[in-house]
């Protein structure tokens, strides 16, 4: 299954994708660029620098290609070629950016990443970088036919509902929903803390409903747990806040969550296994914060 396009043409984004080696197994725009915010202008703002990540299969020769049609998008790596722009690639969130780049009239940034690295990132959240930016709308430019990354697409969106139910009380709004979903990536981000608004998600979330309910609105209707009148744009919750019925939503959680929450609750030297010490955080009345702070 697709990641669900966006409605709008997408022209401007494809002519940026045009300057760039065509051996994509994903490419997409994000941000600011793409989406309207509230308290900003009415559309995305045509000055706002506009936002890719591609993920490839073989990171060094995209990055050949690269630097042949366009080697004054890097920094002084050039000079050492791709295999030290690529094993640069590989370090933190396994992405490489080139920043600031004139582009068909407009100022661009790009990210790169393995496709092998980015299925990690979905199916574990090993890092949530970019597995954060693709729980939230994202303009796809071009998607190949790798059955293992289209399944960890879904299974990134299905983790950030099950991650999302953890958090929310047992009723809620859909737009709720949706803010606590934009929200995950940010928790871990010190950006948040220091110096970006604090009121970034929401600004994200309400002029951009339409578009989660796209990204969303199939695996909510599949969901037992909701009752989601798409037709009226409404959902109605009644999430499961039993130990069991959490406990079962826990170890649907990414393995590193599963992780970043044991190494909470469980002191040192118990060395207890992961089941025993979820089922011990799904019988805690603040199961939602653990999670959280995980």
């Amino acid at each position: 299954m697709a990641l669900p396009a966006l409605s709008s043409s997408g022209v401007k984004f494809r002519r940026v994708l045009a300057h760039f080696p065509q051996e994509l197994s994903l490419a997409f725009a994000y941000g600011s660029g793409v989406f309207r915010q509230a308290g900003a202008s009415a559309g995305p703002g045509e000055n706002n620098m506009l936002d890719f990540v591609f993920a490839v299969d073989d990171s060094v020769t995209w990055h050949m290609m690269n630097l042949l049609k366009n080697r004054s998008h890097y920094s002084f790596l050039k000079v050492f070629g791709p295999k030290q722009i690529s094993s640069v690639q590989s370090y933190g969130a396994g992405i490489y950016y080139n920043t600031l780049v004139p582009c068909n009239g407009r100022m661009i940034k790009y990210g790169v990443i393995s496709t092998d690295t980015l299925i990690d990132d979905l199916l574990h959240w090993k890092t949530l970088y970019v597995a954060g930016r693709l729980q939230k709308p994202v303009k796809i430019l071009t998607q190949n036919e790798n059955s293992k990354l289209q399944a960890a697409l879904v299974s990134n969106l299905k983790s950030a509902v099950t991650a999302a139910f953890l958090m929310l009380p047992e009723s809620f709004s859909e737009e709720d929903l949706y803010m606590q979903i934009a929200g995950l990536s940010y928790s871990g981000d010190f950006r948040m803390v220091i110096g970006e608004d604090r009121s970034k998600v929401q600004n994200i979330v309400k002029p951009n409903v339409p578009h989660f309910q796209k990204l969303y609105s199939n695996i909510l209707q599949d969901c037992p747990q909701v009752v989601y009148k798409h037709h009226l744009g409404r959902l109605e919750a009644s999430i499961d806040k039993s130990p069991e019925g959490q406990f079962t939503q826990l170890m649907a959680l990414p393995r590193t969550l599963q992780q970043k929450i044991t190494s909470l609750v469980d002191p040192p030297g118990k060395n207890r296994d992961v089941e025993e010490i979820l089922l011990q955080v799904a019988h805690d009345p603040d199961c939602g914060f653990v999670v959280h702070q995980g």
